[in-house]
C-alpha cells in the first residue's frame, strides 16, 4: 500500500513498525503493534497524548501510554485470571487498510481478524476495526463484527492516556451527579457530587455517556472528551505507591497525566448478536 507524503513507516526498534505522522494539522505516530496511537500533537499546542519514556516497545507487549485499545474484556478476564489483562487486541500486530490525507489531516484504519491465535483466548470469529482521524482534533473509532453464529459478550476500552501539567490543579467536569464503581481497595458503588480533583489514587467506572471536559491550569488549557456507544467512561490516575509499583511509568510520573477512558465496562458490557456490529467512539480536542 502506498503512504500520503504526510505518512511515513519507520522502526522504533528493529522489527517494530510505527507510522510517523507529520501534516500541517498535527503531528502523531502509530504503532502497528496493537494499532497504539502513541503521540498526537495538534498545531501549536504542546503533547496531548502521554508516552511514559520507560514505555516497552517489543512485540506482543502493552505500551504503557497513548491509547491502548482494551477489548474484548476490559480488566482481568471475567472468569480466567490466566488470560491477559485488558484482553488481546492492545498486544496482537493490526493491518494497515487505508492510509489517506485531506487540508484537515491524516485518516488510517486498521484491522485485526480472529484467526488460531485468538481462538485460544477467545472463541468468537470476529473483526476489530480501528479507524483514527488525526488533525485539529482526534477523532478514534473500534468498531466490532460479530462473525461468529451466536451472540459474542464485549468489554472494550479506549485507554486514553492525557497529558497535564500538575495532577493536583486539574478539575474534571462533566460527571457530577454519576453513580460510579470506585475499583481502589474494596469494590465499592458510590456517587459523584461535584466535580473530581486528585489529592490520591483515583481508579472509577462511571456509569455515564456524556461529554467529558479537563480543566488544566498548568499547561492553560482545557481538554474536551466526546464518547460514542459508550456506557461507560473510566477515570485513572495511579498516584504515588501504583507509580513505584509499575515498573514501565517513572515513579513521579503520576503528576503529569490523567486517563480519561470511553468504555463498556460492567452494566454497559454489550452483547452483540451475530452478524451485527458495535463502534466505540473517542473524540478528543483542545481549548
Amino acid at each position: 500500500m502506498s503512504l500520503p507524503a504526510s505518512v511515513q513507516l519507520c522502526e522504533a526498534i528493529p522489527g517494530y513498525p510505527v507510522f510517523i505522522i507529520q501534516h500541517p494539522a498535527c503531528t502523531a505516530r502509530i504503532a502497528l503493534n496493537g494499532a497504539h496511537v502513541m503521540e498526537w500533537i495538534p498545531a501549536g499546542q504542546s503533547p496531548v497524548l502521554y508516552h511514559s519514556p520507560q514505555a516497552v516497545l517489543e512485540p506482543g507487549k502493552p505500551i504503557r501510554g497513548g491509547i491502548p485499545v482494551c477489548w474484548p474484556w476490559f480488566g482481568p478476564h471475567p472468569s480466567d485470571e490466566t488470560m491477559p489483562m485488558h484482553g488481546f487486541a492492545r498486544t496482537r500486530p493490526w493491518t494497515l487498510m487505508e492510509a489517506s490525507e485531506s487540508d484537515e489531516g491524516v485518516k488510517m484504519s486498521f484491522v485485526l481478524c480472529s484467526d488460531a491465535a485468538t481462538h485460544e483466548l477467545w472463541p468468537h470469529e470476529f473483526e476489530a476495526h480501528l479507524t483514527v482521524h488525526l488533525g485539529a482534533t482526534l477523532d478514534v473509532s473500534l468498531m466490532t463484527i460479530n462473525k461468529s453464529g451466536s451472540d459474542m459478550l464485549l468489554a472494550e476500552a479506549l485507554h486514553t492516556y492525557l497529558t497535564v501539567g500538575d495532577i493536583s490543579q486539574v478539575t474534571v467536569k462533566g460527571l457530577d451527579g454519576s453513580g460510579y464503581l470506585d475499583t481502589v481497595g474494596e469494590r465499592t458503588e458510590r456517587q459523584q457530587s461535584g466535580d473530581i480533583t486528585f489529592d490520591r489514587e483515583v481508579d472509577r467506572q462511571y456509569h455515564s455517556s456524556g461529554t467529558v471536559t479537563v480543566t488544566d491550569p498548568a499547561l492553560n488549557r482545557t481538554l474536551t472528551i466526546e464518547k460514542g456507544e459508550s456506557g461507560t467512561t473510566v477515570v485513572w490516575n495511579p498516584w504515588i505507591e501504583k507509580s513505584k509499583r509499575l515498573a514501565d511509568l517513572p515513579d513521579e510520573a503520576y503528576h503529569h497525566f490523567l486517563c480519561i477512558e470511553a468504555a463498556n465496562a460492567g452494566a454497559a458490557t454489550v452483547t452483540l448478536p451475530s452478524g451485527s456490529a458495535h463502534t466505540l467512539r473517542t473524540i478528543i480536542s483542545v481549548q
